[in-house]
Formats: C-alpha cells, sequence, structure tokens
C-alpha cells in the first residue's frame, strides 16, 4: 500500500494531530503500541465460491449475475431487489482496497504495517448468505463460508479469529452448526440481525421469544460470544436514486442492528442466559446512549405494559452483556465517559473496506481518540476485545485501570 499514491479523494486520511502527550500510541513499531484489535474485518472469498462448494441442488440458487437479452448484467440474490452491475474505475487506494485481503499471508502484513495484533474475521461476499426467505438454503450457504473460512484462517489463530456464521430462521440446522463449529475450533458465532430475512412481520419469530432459548443454551454452553453484523436482517439496498448509497448505508444498513440489541436486552433472554456476551459489528457506537437512554424510558414509562418485568433496567444488561464496535466515530467516544459505556466499545480498522481506516489507522485513531486516557484507548483500542472474544493479551500490552 505504501507504493500506491494516495489519490486525493483519500488525503483527508493523513490528517491528524499527533500523539503528542500519549505515553502508548497506535503507531506500527513503537515498542509502546498499544494492543490492538480490528474486531471487523473482511475476507476476499473467491466469487465462485458457493458455486462450487454447496449442495448440488442449491447451485442454481446462489447469488449470480445474469446477461438480459440487452447485454446488461444484473446481480441476483434472492432476497435482494436485482441490482445493475456497474464498471467502476477506481484509482490509487481505493484499486488497493477493491482487491486486498485474497492472501493470508498478505493481509497479516498489511494489517501489522496498520499496527494491528489480531483481527476478527466476518464474511465479505458472504454477507449475502443471509439474504433469502429460506432460512435452509441460508445455512447450506453458511457452513460453505465456515468450511472455507476455518480452512484459510483457523492455522493463525495468534492473529486471526473467524467467526463462524449461522442463520437463525431455521433452528434445528442452527442448532447443528453451532455444534459443529464449536467442535471445529471457531472462538465467535455471526447471527443475522433478524432470524427471518425480509421486512417486518409480527407473525416472524424473533430473538426475544423463548423459540430461542435452546440456542441461547447451546451459544452459553459453547461459550461462543454473538455478533450481529450490519446488513444481515433485511435489504440494505432499499433506497436507489439520488443519494441512494449514503441512504442504504445509514438507513437501511446500519440502524436495523439496534434491533437484536432491543430485543436481547428488554426480553429478560439474559437473565435467563447470564452466561451470553453479544456485539454489534459495524453499526457505530454514538446510537449506543440515546438506545440505552430509550429503552430505559420505555421500560419506566410503558412499566404496566412490559412482560416480563426484569430483575433491572434494559441498559443494565447491555453494560453487562454487550459490545459496539466502531471505525471513527467522535460522537460515541464524546459519549463513552459520561453515560459509563467506556468497557462496551470496542474499535476495528474494517480491513480491506472503503469504509474503514487502513491503512492509515493510527492517523483516524489521533484524530478521534486525543481526549481519551491511556486506559480509555486501551480498552477502546483492544483489552475490550481481548476480554470479550478471550483473546491473550501480550505482558507488555496489558495496562492496568
Amino acid at each position: 500500500m505504501n507504493e500506491v499514491p494516495i489519490n486525493a479523494p483519500n488525503l483527508w486520511r493523513l490528517e491528524t494531530p499527533g500523539h503528542s502527550g500519549w505515553i502508548h500510541t497506535a503507531r506500527a513499531g513503537d515498542p509502546k503500541k498499544y494492543f490492538m484489535v480490528s474486531t471487523d474485518s473482511h475476507a476476499n472469498e473467491p466469487p465462485d465460491l458457493w458455486e462450487k462448494r454447496i449442495d448440488a441442488k442449491y447451485r442454481d440458487r446462489v447469488p449470480r449475475i445474469i446477461t438480459d437479452e440487452q447485454g446488461v448484467q444484473w446481480r441476483y440474490c434472492e432476497g435482494y431487489r436485482p441490482d445493475r452491475v456497474r464498471v467502476m474505475s477506481f484509482e490509487g487506494e481505493d484499486w488497493v482496497r477493491s482487491k486486498a485481503g485474497a492472501e493470508v499471508e498478505q493481509r497479516i502484513k498489511d494489517n501489522r504495517a496498520d499496527g494491528i495484533d489480531v483481527e476478527i474475521i466476518f464474511p465479505n461476499k458472504g454477507l449475502a448468505m443471509w439474504a433469502t426467505p429460506d432460512a435452509v438454503f441460508a445455512n447450506a450457504q453458511c457452513r460453505v463460508w465456515n468450511d472455507w473460512a476455518w480452512e484459510q484462517f483457523g492455522a493463525y489463530p495468534d492473529s486471526m479469529l473467524p467467526v463462524a456464521c449461522v442463520a437463525t430462521g431455521d433452528l434445528e440446522g442452527t442448532l447443528a452448526e453451532i455444534e459443529r463449529c464449536a467442535k471445529i475450533g471457531f472462538r465467535a458465532v455471526s447471527l443475522p440481525c433478524k432470524p427471518v430475512w425480509g421486512g417486518h412481520d409480527v407473525e416472524h419469530v424473533n430473538y426475544n421469544l423463548p423459540h430461542f432459548d435452546p440456542m441461547w443454551a447451546l451459544i452459553q454452553e459453547t461459550n461462543l460470544p454473538i455478533t450481529f453484523h450490519i446488513s444481515t436482517g433485511r435489504d440494505p439496498r432499499a433506497s436507489r436514486g439520488n443519494g441512494g448509497a449514503v441512504i442504504n448505508y445509514v438507513t437501511h444498513s446500519l440502524s436495523p442492528t439496534i434491533e437484536p440489541v432491543a430485543n436481547l436486552c428488554a426480553s429478560g433472554v439474559l437473565e435467563r442466559f447470564k452466561g451470553l456476551r453479544f456485539a454489534t459489528i459495524e453499526a457505530g457506537i454514538g446510537w449506543v446512549p440515546w438506545l440505552l437512554e430509550a429503552m430505559d424510558e420505555g421500560y419506566r414509562k410503558h412499566h404496566m405494559f412490559v412482560r416480563p418485568k426484569l430483575q433491572g433496567l434494559p441498559s443494565d444488561y447491555y453494560k453487562a452483556h454487550g459490545m459496539a464496535t466502531f471505525q471513527e466515530d467522535p460522537v460515541g467516544l464524546f459519549l463513552a465517559e459520561p453515560f459509563g459505556l467506556v468497557d462496551n466499545f470496542a474499535w476495528a480498522n474494517d480491513y480491506p473496506h472503503h469504509e474503514g481506516t487502513w491503512p492509515h489507522s493510527a492517523e483516524a485513531i489521533e484524530r478521534t481518540m486525543p481526549k481519551l486516557s491511556e486506559v480509555q484507548r486501551a480498552k477502546i483500542l483492544g483489552l475490550n476485545a481481548a476480554k470479550f472474544f478471550n483473546l491473550k493479551v501480550p505482558e507488555h500490552q496489558q495496562i492496568a485501570a
């Protein structure tokens, strides 16, 4: 990446006030570098991964490119509206990001140069695995990802932690896949933000209902942290036309991640299964204080309607069990200490995605974290993630509170 010229639209990534006065830094090579975990990184799967590996009966249903009678190419996926394939011309760092992450040794080098000690790896093309109303088919796709991801990354436990993916609309298949992946050696599981793909339907099961108690019991027994990644509950490409890229990202990709948090914190699930821990991935953190206040307000003012009665407030359950990840979120960082959430936030570089901070993570951290204390930065950059994902922190990077 250092050999690629930084094209004009990316020059802002170099802006930094520096780290004067910091005892520890985010700079690669600094002997006092913080222990840094990217809690959200992405694989770069082969485009024909599912076509080659999935059960033959599903082969003609996997996401694919279709050319119409006018010669126009369309990206087809069961749960998305078809979208036209447009030839994009990337330059400079944007071109590098679009190609990065496919080679294991290279991604280790890329992340080491960005200061990353451990990366938590999620699907990329595979985020479309859940995009179908057929949860059995979704789980068949998840099994393909899980096998491939373990083959790719499982041999690097000190620097890479791939997540096992399951589709929860198929509870029997879900339980079988969680158990299988735990035996393989996976150390985290990713569930879709909504169990049944698509828009709101009151008849659909959701995570607040006892229907999922067998799943929570198994996850607690296997001690797997739960993750909810953005864009996994419904079609994030809901807006078209002017401003669609921004509208879809904010409204239809990020904000639906609120739903599983409310489902868990307001329903009594976390009273019945006290060993669960969960994290929202890539959705940012600025909304978390608002959500906790809103849930507590709803519980206090609508107490006459709430069933079951809880031992505490919804925010208590979040602080005891929840985490949220972000790339650059100065609003959330500003609110972390006043709302008692320093222990619940975790940073990520989102390698190699364009919305991430790679390969200029140090500058991004220096821009957004100057007002945090050394201990607060240490927790948010890596120590919170280490506790959540059961990672070993080198002795020289263990910063005591």
